[in-house]
């Protein structure tokens, strides 16, 4: 499948959750995530799991409800009407 212009096709799921069955999930994201801090750290870990070089979609080692939270929140903070408010999620599989 084809990304628009300024998207990021991504893969998200845990290799440990893909042996008991369940799979990763495919997301496509605005680029402008790869900016936001909790994203960053978010890559900062894929690079320590995956490396550099992967074959297909970027890979994130994160839950797919983790990840969906994460999109919520940089959603939320990126609404006109939101109150800055310091970036201290932490996630319980990224």
């Amino acid at each position: 499948m084809k990304v628009k212009k300024g998207w990021l096709a991504v893969q998200v799921g845990l290799e440990d959750q893909e042996e008991d069955g369940s799979t990763s999930q495919r997301f496509v994201i605005p680029i402008s995530y790869l900016y936001h801090p909790l994203f960053k750290r978010l890559l900062d870990k894929a690079r320590e799991v995956y490396g550099y070089h992967t074959d297909g979609p970027l890979k994130l080692p994160c839950s797919v409800d983790d990840f969906l939270h994460l999109r919520w929140r940089i959603e939320k903070e990126s609404s006109p009407h939101h109150h800055h408010n310091h970036h201290s999620l932490n996630f319980h599989s990224c």
